[in-house]
C-alpha cells in the first residue's frame, strides 16, 4: 500500500529538494496533477485550510525553492504580486486585471518578433509574454468597429 505523501517525497526528491514536512505539504496541495497559477497567500490560506502549520514566509521560501529546482515557473504581473504556475512547459499567459486571474497561451500561439541580444557576459533563457486584459463593460452591447 502506498503512502499518500510518497508520490510529494519522491518529486522532491528527484527535484534534489530535502523533503520536509512542509514542503511535503505543499506540494501535496500544489502537485494533484492539475497545472494552476497559484499566488503564496492562497496557497499559505489552503495550507492553514488543510490543517498545515506553516508560516507565509516558509510558503514564499518553499515556492521560490520549488522555482529554483524546476517544479514551478514565477510569473510575475505586477512589481510585488506574482504567480507560480505548476505548467513548467514553454507558454505564455493572459492577466485578466480585473480579477487577478491568469489564463495559459501555447508558445506555438504567439509569435515574437526580433529579440535583441542581451547584455554582454548574460545568456537568453525564456522569454515571458504576459497579455493583460480586462473584462468587458456593458454586457450584450455590440462592439464597434
Amino acid at each position: 500500500m502506498t503512502r499518500p505523501f510518497a508520490p510529494a517525497i519522491d518529486l522532491l526528491r528527484r527535484a534534489g529538494l530535502r523533503p520536509t514536512r512542509q514542503r511535503v505539504a505543499l506540494a501535496r496541495l500544489l502537485f494533484d496533477g492539475t497545472d494552476r497559477h497559484v499566488a503564496a497567500d492562497a496557497l499559505h490560506a489552503a495550507a492553514v485550510a488543510a490543517g498545515v502549520r506553516v508560516s507565509l514566509a516558509t510558503v514564499y521560501n518553499a515556492l521560490h525553492q520549488f522555482t529554483a529546482a524546476g517544479l514551478l515557473r514565477e510569473v510575475v504581473v505586477d512589481p510585488g504580486r506574482s504567480y507560480f504556475d505548476t505548467n513548467t512547459v514553454d507558454h505564455h499567459h493572459f492577466y485578466v486585471e480585473d480579477d487577478g486571474t491568469l489564463a495559459d497561451i501555447p508558445a506555438e500561439d504567439v509569435t515574437l518578433g526580433a529579440i535583441p541580444p542581451p547584455p554582454a557576459g548574460t545568456e537568453l533563457r525564456r522569454v515571458d509574454v504576459v497579455i493583460r486584459v480586462g473584462r468587458r463593460r456593458g454586457r450584450g452591447r455590440a462592439r464597434k468597429n
